[in-house]
C-alpha cells in the first residue's frame, strides 16, 4: 500500500532521514520503532505532507504522493495522529467527531437557509456514525463532556476516533500509548485490531512501549540514524543483535 524509496530530509547540517526505504502492506499493523532522534516523526511529517523531502519518492497505492500538501494527502484517505492530542477542547467529544467529514451541507449558508431538511438528514447520518465510533473506543458515555476534560488516555482514543471519521485507508499513529494507563492501553490496542478486522484499515505506528509493539504489531520496522535498520516479526526483532545494540538495550535478551 505504501512504498517509500530512498527518502532523504535534512535540517541544516542534520540529516534526519537518510536514504530511507521501506514498505507497508495493506491491512497490516506495522510498528515503527527506534531510539529518540532516529527520524521516525520526521518520516511521518514527510509522508503526510508537513515537510517536503529533499530526495526520494513515496507511493501510495501505486501513485506518487511525495511533495503533496497535507490536505491533498488527507483527500487520498491517509490520516495521522500526533504525539500530543489536538482535540477541540471547548467542544464536546461528540462535536469533535462531527466536524471531521468534509463537504457538509450545513457549512454552506444557502443550504442552511433553503435546504434545512437535507442538512438535518446529513447531520443525523454523521451523528450516528460518530456515536458508533465513540461506542467502539469506549467513549460513548462521555459524548457530552468537553474534550478538554478528558484524561490523556481518553484523548488518545478520541484522536483515533476522529481519524476514523474521515474513513481512512491508511492511518499513521504517533506514539498512541504515550501517557496512557494500562487499562486504556489494552482498550486502544483492541480498538486498532477491530478497525483493521472490520474496516480493513492499515496502520503504521510509532511507539516506544515495547510491550504494546510486540503484542500488537507485525511486522516491526526499526529505524536508526534516519534509515531502516531491520524489519521482521516481533520475535525476530527481539533477538536481532543490531536492534538490541541500537535501541532495546538488552531488555529482551
Amino acid at each position: 500500500m505504501l512504498d517509500v524509496r530512498s527518502l532523504r530530509k535534512s535540517f541544516g547540517g542534520v540529516r534526519a532521514i537518510d536514504d530511507c526505504t521501506l514498505a507497508v502492506k495493506k491491512s497490516s499493523i506495522t510498528g515503527l520503532i527506534g531510539p529518540n532522534g532516529a527520524g521516525k516523526t520526521t518520516l511521518f511529517n514527510v509522508l503526510t505532507g508537513f515537510y517536503k523531502p529533499d530526495k526520494g519518492e513515496v507511493f501510495f497505492k501505486g501513485k506518487r504522493i511525495d511533495g503533496l500538501p497535507p490536505h491533498e494527502i488527507f483527500r487520498r484517505r491517509i490520516c495521522r495522529t500526533f504525539q500530543i492530542p489536538r482535540e477541540f477542547g471547548t467542544m464536546t467529544v461528540l462535536e469533535n467527531l462531527m466536524v471531521v467529514p468534509e463537504g457538509q451541507g450545513g457549512e454552506r449558508i444557502w443550504s442552511a437557509w433553503f435546504r434545512p431538511a437535507l442538512v438535518r438528514r446529513q447531520e443525523e447520518r454523521i451523528r450516528g456514525r460518530a456515536l458508533e465510533l465513540l461506542r467502539l473506543v469506549n467513549l460513548l458515555d462521555l459524548q457530552d463532556e468537553y474534550a478538554a476534560n478528558l484524561s490523556g488516555g481518553q484523548k488518545k482514543l478520541l484522536e483515533l476516533a476522529k481519524t476514523m471519521m474521515a474513513d481512512p485507508e491508511l492511518v499513521f499513529l504517533d506514539e498512541p500509548g504515550a501517557g496512557v494507563n494500562r487499562t486504556l492501553m489494552r482498550s486502544l490496542a483492541e480498538t486498532i485490531r477491530e478497525l483493521r478486522a472490520r474496516k480493513g484499515v492499515t496502520f503504521l505506528i510509532i511507539e516506544h512501549d515495547m510491550d504494546l509493539v510486540m503484542s500488537l504489531c507485525d511486522p516491526v520496522i526499526v529505524m536508526s540514524e534516519g534509515r531502516k535498520l531491520a524489519e521482521g516479526e516481533p520475535a525476530e526483532i527481539r533477538s536481532d543483535a543490531r536492534v538490541l545494540e541500537a535501541y532495546l538495550g538488552g531488555q529482551y535478551r
